[in-house]
This record gives C-alpha cells, sequence and structure tokens, in this order.
C-alpha cells in the first residue's frame, strides 16, 4: 500500500452503512460472513490512515493501519456492541500501535522543532516547507508531552475525537481523560505563549469538544 487507502462509497452521514447496518451491526454479522468487515476498513481506514501519518509518516501509516485492522478482524468477537460506531475502537487500538514507535515520534518532534523540517514530519501532509516550518514550535510544545498526554491532545486535536470517544479509545476514565488534556493544553500553552495566535487558538471553547484544537496549524 503506498498512500491512504481511498474512501470509497455506500456509508452514510449518519453514520450508517449503505444498507442501514452501524458498525457493530457489521462486525457482529462478520463473526458469521468474514467477508462484511471488509465495510469497516472501507469506512474507517482512510482516516486512521491520515491519523497515524501525521504522527509517524507515511510509510508507518501504511503499516499500523493494516495492522489496526488486523487486530480489528482478530478481535472482533470481542468488541462491545454497546457502542454502535467503531471509530474509538480503532482509534484506541492505532493509539496502541503508535505506542511502540513513541521514540521515532519524538526523534520527529524533536527535529522538525531543531531545524523546522524533517523527512517523517513532512510527510504528515502536502504541505510546502514553509507550511512545516510555521509547525516548528507547535512540534517542540509536543515533543515535550508524556505518551499518555499526547495520545488524548492528538486524538482530540487530529482524529476529532470527543472526551467520551477518547476515554473509549484509550480505556481510561473521562475525568482522566479531562486532566490530560489539560494538562497537555496548559504545557503547549506555556512553551507557545510568545506567539499570540497559539495562544488564543488553545483557549478554544469546551462546548467543541471535538474541535478544541483544530485551527489550520494542528491539521
Amino acid at each position: 500500500m503506498t498512500g491512504p487507502p481511498p474512501a470509497r462509497p455506500g456509508i452514510a452521514g449518519d453514520g450508517r452503512h449503505d444498507d442501514g447496518r452501524d458498525d457493530a451491526d457489521v462486525i457482529a454479522q462478520s463473526l458469521d460472513e468474514p467477508e462484511l468487515f471488509a465495510g469497516l476498513y472501507d469506512r474507517h481506514a482512510p482516516d486512521i490512515h491520515r491519523y497515524v501519518a501525521r504522527r509517524l509518516g507515511e510509510g508507518a501509516a501504511d503499516d499500523i493501519t493494516a495492522e489496526t485492522f488486523l487486530i480489528a478482524f482478530r478481535t472482533r468477537a470481542r468488541y462491545d456492541t454497546a457502542h454502535r460506531l467503531a471509530r474509538p475502537w480503532l482509534y484506541g487500538i492505532a493509539a496502541n500501535l503508535i505506542g511502540k514507535h513513541r521514540r521515532t515520534e519524538v526523534r520527529a518532534l524533536k527535529a522538525l522543532a531543531r531545524t523546522g523540517h524533517d523527512p517523517v514530519a513532512a510527510s504528515w501532509s502536502d504541505r510546502s516547507d514553509d507550511r512545516i516550518a510555521v509547525q516548528a514550535p507547535l512540534a517542540g510544545a509536543l515533543a515535550t508531552l508524556s505518551p499518555g498526554d499526547r495520545h488524548v491532545l492528538l486524538l482530540v486535536a487530529w482524529a476529532d475525537l470527543g472526551y467520551q470517544e477518547v476515554a473509549e479509545a484509550l480505556r481510561i476514565p473521562l475525568g482522566t481523560v479531562r486532566s490530560r488534556l489539560n494538562r497537555a493544553r496548559r504545557k503547549v500553552r506555556e512553551a507557545l505563549s510568545t506567539d499570540p495566535a497559539f495562544a488564543s487558538a488553545l483557549d478554544a471553547s469546551p462546548a467543541t469538544a471535538g474541535q478544541e484544537l483544530s485551527p489550520s496549524w494542528t491539521k
């Protein structure tokens, strides 16, 4: 695989597949009809790939996306179908796999902060070198976070998960999500306090939980 998996038609805007089933239905029915699980891949793989690529680069994203869905397929019998959307579950698997590459991620962030350019960081998206260089201060701030705090912050900022979804993804209490996010935001705000644009973006209203860190410099 080179680049993100292509998005395919057949997923409704309300979160259901083209035949009216939601993720939990697809997972449950795939126990008897394994081929149905491909629908879950079609729906979520592009977003998972994009998220991993932002953190570890395109090469790692290919492997981790594939492994995420392989693990999901192998463990689908244990999926809690009370959760009708599988998005947090899949991001949780991906986050666990990303965690195994935390040294690579921190090295890339530090390199970007130091030089304004890094081959791994450059593959986060199709930006020009100037756009990447703008993110250097943010990269330096992210590198200082603990793995747990960085997971929470970036699942909110880059995966657009809400607090409860992050709690489900990482299997931690909602209160822990809030405390980690507050701590991460405080550290990033302190690191970027010399730039008013960064500071104001970090002060977004808690009412938009999934968009608190979604200005252009986090995309």
